[in-house]
């Protein structure tokens, strides 16, 4: 039976934890440059990393059903919480500090949670960063492929706006290719199609 001491040192995890959840809210107030299919407004993070745990459940069984796929999922709900401090930065925009403003907002934001919490979320989002494992690849490939879909559906959107070409939009997208045939060929004839429209700027 747990002695009463050790009651403080709960009530103060779940204060903590808590704290963390509220927190992590502010991501439903950072814009991201796509628009979720079929409206005008911009999605912000949070809908962004709902729409990939969603892609993540129901391709991952399909794409290999090897994958850890909870894993998978901590990573995806997980990796763009550091956008609260460092805002997103557009992909196809500079990118030289935006690494170093991540790192500083995962070290803030996760540490509000206990140590042995803050080093397993830190541990997580930095796999997803360094995409090496196969559930980094694959949470990765998630993250290329869902705004590639929005701009088809919504014809062009966000790449007509910014001017983006076939050949940009393909080296963004190039992890998916060795995670999944299949979605890769899917990729390509997106890409042709779009292009074919003149959504994407030929190379």
């Amino acid at each position: 039976m747990p002695s009463r001491a050790s009651a403080p040192t709960l009530g103060g995890v779940i204060d903590a934890a808590l704290q963390f959840i509220l927190e992590c809210d502010k991501l439903k107030a950072v814009e991201r440059r796509s628009r979720p299919v079929g409206m005008t407004r911009r999605e912000n993070s949070a809908e962004h990393s709902w729409s990939l745990v969603l892609m993540a459940i129901t391709l991952a069984p399909e794409v290999d059903p090897a994958l850890d796929l909870l894993r998978i999922l901590k990573m995806l709900t997980l990796h763009d919480i550091v956008e609260i401090d460092a805002g997103d930065t557009f992909c196809y925009a500079d990118q030289s500090n935006k690494a170093a403003l991540e790192e500083a907002a995962a070290d803030r934001i996760f540490h509000i949670l206990p140590a042995d919490r803050a080093e397993e979320f830190l541990t997580l989002w930095r796999e997803f960063e360094e995409g090496i494992t196969p559930e980094a690849k694959f949470a990765n490939a998630m993250d290329r492929l869902m705004p590639l879909l929005q701009n088809h559906a919504n014809n062009g959107s966000s790449w007509l706006e910014h001017g983006i070409s076939a050949s940009q939009v393909l080296q963004r997208a190039n992890g998916i290719s060795g995670v999944s045939p299949d979605l890769w060929a899917r990729v390509l004839a997106l890409v042709e199609s779009s292009s074919a429209a003149g959504w994407l700027r030929r190379p």
